[in-house]
């Protein structure tokens, strides 16, 4: 057992490209990082592994003894990560619950600005559970040799095209128009292009012209009333909240929808993995916190003055106001079973096509999709 976690260990160590679509609530970027970040916090994880599976390998033996008794235990200790922002507006229930102690798993909550500040959590086995994007949950997958399991999808498309013209209402209507936006190289690229050339738009129908950040596409806006731009929630909502001109013209996941309504594909931006490891330990656990997860994100829906404040206190968001309006257009969701794998596979399937890269290389095997409970 150790000799394969040091063997994973060093196989972390290897370099990937991180080209997801979390939004970073402090930076307001839609991209989740860059390769050189993430083969840094990858390199850290293992060496932190290798090091800590020598300490660990007498302590072990003797845990392992004594495991079987307690796979399945009450009040399960359960490490859960997420980024701030869309992804963990659905855990903002469950995370007041069990400040209060009122849930049976013991859960702890991690909630970090970039994902992967998440991904080296995960690889040397400090998380146990992640709320991540959707693409980099595929790379962790391939990197760590099958040792994640995606267990729902979370958060839908969280895109929109925001602009004062009224005359914009399909993709059709962009021909001819500069959109500002965010996310050159990931998935918010990909996106779009896809979008574009399924609705028989070339490349020199439509310029793509791309900012750093949300806030400098904001702010093009601002000062251009003819500009139209392409913004992730929340900050799609602060931009027309600052700016009464602004409104959203175009839903993205509703045009994803559009194009894929037989096979079922979606625009998902954020999923739930399980290491491996912890769900053969625990998997009464696992079970527990799918349900608890659809409670929670079903409670942002139907509560949403409540909720609004819970994200606010928490962090997720910084103000309660701007919450309340950005969550109905968050598309927050608890999505499990065959739906969530005809959907999540759909999208990573466009990623691929787009670049490999962005998914690990290759699409995830079959095993990378797990149904535990069909609620």
């Amino acid at each position: 057992m150790k000799k394969s976690m040091k063997l994973l260990a060093m196989a972390l160590a290897g370099t990937f490209v991180l080209s997801g679509c979390a939004d970073n609530a402090d930076k307001q970027t839609s991209s989740t990082g860059t390769a050189a970040s993430t083969t840094a916090a990858l390199q850290t994880a293992a060496e932190t592994t290798a090091k800590s599976s020598d300490e660990a390998e007498s302590s072990q033996e003797t845990a392992d003894q004594s495991t079987d008794s307690s796979k399945n235990s009450d009040n399960t200790s359960v490490r859960v990560g997420s980024l701030k922002g869309p992804t963990s507006m659905g855990l903002a229930q469950l995370m007041d619950r069990a400040k209060k102690g009122e849930t049976e798993n013991d859960y702890t909550f991690t909630m970090v600005g970039k994902a992967d500040e998440l991904v080296g959590s995960v690889a040397n086995g400090d998380l146990d559970i992640v709320l991540v994007p959707a693409n980099v949950a595929s790379i962790l997958y391939t990197k760590t040799q099958g040792n994640v399991n995606v267990i729902d999808i979370n958060t839908l498309g969280v895109l929109y095209v925001v602009a004062s013209d009224d005359s914009i209402s399909s993709m059709e209507d962009l021909k001819g128009k500069t959109l500002y936006m965010t996310g050159k190289g990931t998935t918010p690229e990909y996106v779009m292009n896809y979008l574009l050339s399924e609705n028989g738009l070339t490349d020199g129908d439509v310029t793509l012209e791309f900012k750093s950040e949300a806030a400098e596409v904001a702010s093009v806006l601002k000062e251009d009333p003819s500009a139209v731009g392409v913004l992730p929630q929340p900050f799609a909502t602060a931009a027309c909240i600052q700016n009464e001109a602004l409104k959203p013209v175009l839903d993205l996941t509703e045009q994803w929808n559009l194009l894929n309504k037989e096979n079922g594909s979606q625009l998902v931006t954020g999923v739930t993995i399980v290491r491996s490891d912890f769900l053969k330990e625990h998997e009464d656990a696992v079970k527990l916190f799918i349900e608890d997860h659809k409670v929670s994100a079903a409670y942002t829906s139907e509560h949403l003055d409540e909720a609004a404040e819970m994200v606010a206190a928490l962090g997720i968001v910084e103000k309660a106001p701007v919450a309340k309006k950005a969550m109905p257009a968050c598309n927050i969701v608890c999505i499990t079973g065959d739906e969530m794998k005809s959907a999540l596979s759909g999208y990573l399937s466009v990623l691929e096509a787009a670049d490999a890269k962005s998914v690990g290389g290759q699409l995830p095997a079959d095993d990378f999709y797990l149904s535990l409970i069909h609620i």
